[in-house]
């Protein structure tokens, strides 16, 4: 396993350009989830900006439940708290904000990076990223949001291929794509900074430039899929993203749905 020097909260305040993102940072040998220590500290009074990164993640989790790997000293686990004025129906397309985020840190890197909805980061094809939201609402509006993120930055190939079988075929890590380890602290400042810039520029200028953003580096827009659901499963072709941040997908009878939360595989 490649091995890097430890995350430092000294390195990464050092690098860090941002107003509201960071103004708290803790950092963790292991943890169950970053999200989990964080939403914990939300509901004991965390302001926002509050950020939890960790070297290693005993049960890290994905989209729908899914495991994320999560191998301690060679990638970045983090979990960003936000109190934005939202009701829940707008926190899906705010949470967008993370897979820009990633996606220009990537970008940083030299490298191209797309998004792929909701949440997968990839370049040159294979995942690389994924984010995860988690929402508490008080009453109809929402009390604060979580903002995970999982990113492989030097996480050896052998060990995706040994941890996740098949599916490791499709993911990769930064370090063996651009051919030489990632300073992980720097990589974490590049993040947070980036994510700072997207939610203020939400704030100020609303959903629209943030929508725009991520079409421009939309891969599903076109592509023929497979949508999976516990009530339903389908085959079709994605028409875009509606101004929710939902998928809308048109299946082989013509009929448009609404992708919330299915599982969306490619057939080409």
């Amino acid at each position: 396993m490649i091995l890097v020097d430890t995350l430092s909260i000294e390195a990464i305040r050092r690098q860090l350009r941002s107003r509201v993102v960071g103004r708290h940072l803790y950092l963790f040998s292991e943890v169950e989830s970053t999200n989990t220590v964080l939403r914990h500290l939300a509901r004991s009074g965390a302001g926002e900006g509050t950020v939890v990164l960790a070297e290693g993640q005993r049960h890290g989790r994905g989209r729908i439940g899914q495991e994320w790997f999560s191998p301690s000293g060679v990638n970045l686990y983090a979990s960003v708290l936000f109190r934005e004025r939202l009701t829940p129906g707008e926190a899906p397309l705010f949470a967008f904000v993370a897979g820009l985020a990633v996606a220009d840190a990537v970008k940083d890197l030299g490298l191209s990076p797309a998004i792929k909805w909701p949440n997968d980061v990839r370049v040159d094809g294979k995942k690389v990223a994924g984010s995860l939201v988690e929402c508490a609402t008080r009453g109809e509006a929402v009390d604060f949001l979580v903002l995970g993120v999982g990113v492989n930055l030097n996480v050896d190939p052998a060990a995706l291929r040994a941890a996740l079988g098949e599916a490791a075929a499709s993911a990769s890590s930064l370090s063996a794509i651009i051919g030489r380890e990632i300073d992980r602290s720097a990589f974490a400042a590049s993040y947070l900074g980036h994510l700072d810039s997207w939610a203020e520029r939400y704030r100020r200028e609303g959903a629209a430039p943030v929508l725009a953003a991520w079409r421009e580096r939309d891969i599903l827009t076109g592509r023929r899929v497979t949508v999976r659901g516990s009530a339903t499963s389908f085959d079709g072709h994605v028409l875009g993203v509606d101004g929710g941040g939902h998928l809308v997908v048109q299946d082989t009878l013509g009929r448009r749905h609404t992708v919330l939360t299915e599982e969306i595989r490619n057939l080409d």
